[in-house]
């Protein structure tokens, strides 16, 4: 895959499985070491014992060519011993861990035990899977996403796992978002002098981005941020591409459209990427706006996405940003 040589620094900002893939398509094209990604960790929680960091592991095992292509998530060639085990022994077994994702996982609580941040560990574990680009936790701090429903307050991973993302959503809170603070990692990555773009991925706004954003430091840094913003909409043709992101949005009474996630971004972005299939709301939307084809069923069409992606941040570039901290 041709990379783009003359690009400088991007600063990715996403969740798990969509957003993954427009990542790769950016680490694909993008000069080694030139991409960092501000992954979500309020869906991070303790398991058997275990720090689980789902998006991290979704983002790094996707870049390292080791994602499970069926399901998105966890490792492919995967065995289930240990499960199989856990389960003749009625352990809990709701969130299923296979045995070569189990190693990450041990090694990472193992790290963290020693005194290690996060980020210093997710760095180590990505060097090892021989990573170009950089993942960067949101936070070192402590962030959780905790769903209110219709079957009461529920913390993310019971809501989207165990309840497979059944209960109603009524409101969604990020404990612990108020006091957190972004990494100084994560601030050097949206300071740098060479930062060209920020690119927030076209994962679930208000599950994966809105607890990045709901951390004052980091949106205010997005604010200063003197490189363009450019989102990508989640939504084609009025429906997700995949998970519950149009299930949310219906039950928060919001219209399942890139309209409505324009809007929910607000004076944050400076450019806004649809699908071809919705170019008739484009004038809906009060920033440029830039109309492509955002499916992404292949590693060409997710390199496609990442080059629209970056012209277009090239384009705006000569725009003074304008955006706010709230």
């Amino acid at each position: 895959m041709k990379r783009t040589a003359d690009t400088g620094k991007v600063v990715a900002l996403c969740g798990g499985i969509g957003g993954a893939k427009l990542v790769l398509g950016l680490d694909r094209v993008l000069p080694a070491g030139h991409l960092s990604v501000i992954v979500n960790t309020a869906d991070d929680f303790e398991h058997l014992g275990l720090r689980i960091s789902p998006d991290i592991d979704t983002v790094a095992y996707t870049l390292a060519n080791l994602a499970n292509p069926e399901t998105g998530w966890g490792r492919r060639d995967e065995t289930w011993s240990f499960m199989e085990t856990l389960a003749d022994l009625n352990g809990e077994t709701w969130f299923q861990l296979g045995d070569r994702d189990l190693a990450l996982h041990v090694e990472r609580t193992r790290m963290l035990g020693q005194g290690q941040t996060l980020t210093e560990v997710t760095e180590t574990l990505c060097e090892r899977l021989g990573l170009a680009s950089r993942l960067l936790p949101m936070s070192d701090e402590t962030v959780s996403t905790v769903v209110e429903t219709d079957r009461g307050s529920l913390d993310f991973q019971h809501y989207f796992v165990a309840e497979r993302a059944e209960p109603v959503i009524r409101s969604i809170r990020f404990a612990g978002a108020d006091t957190a603070k972004p990494s100084p990692a994560v601030i050097d990555a949206l300071s740098s002098p060479e930062l060209t773009c920020v690119v927030l991925a076209p994962s679930n706004p208000y599950l994966s981005l809105d607890p990045l954003l709901a951390i004052e430091g980091l949106r205010e840094a997005l604010a200063k941020c003197t490189a363009p913003i450019v989102a990508v909409s989640p939504i084609v043709g009025g429906d997700a591409v995949k998970g519950p992101t149009a299930k949310i949005m219906r039950e928060l009474d919001v219209p399942v459209t890139s309209v409505s996630i324009a809007h929910h971004y607000g004076d944050l972005i400076n450019g806004f990427i649809i699908d071809q299939c919705d170019a008739k709301v484009a004038d809906e939307i009060e920033v440029p706006v830039r109309i492509t084809e955002t499916l992404m069923t292949s590693l060409e069409s997710k390199t496609a996405l990442a080059q629209a992606v970056l012209a277009f941040a090239e384009q705006l570039s000569s725009r003074a940003p304008h955006r706010g901290a709230a």
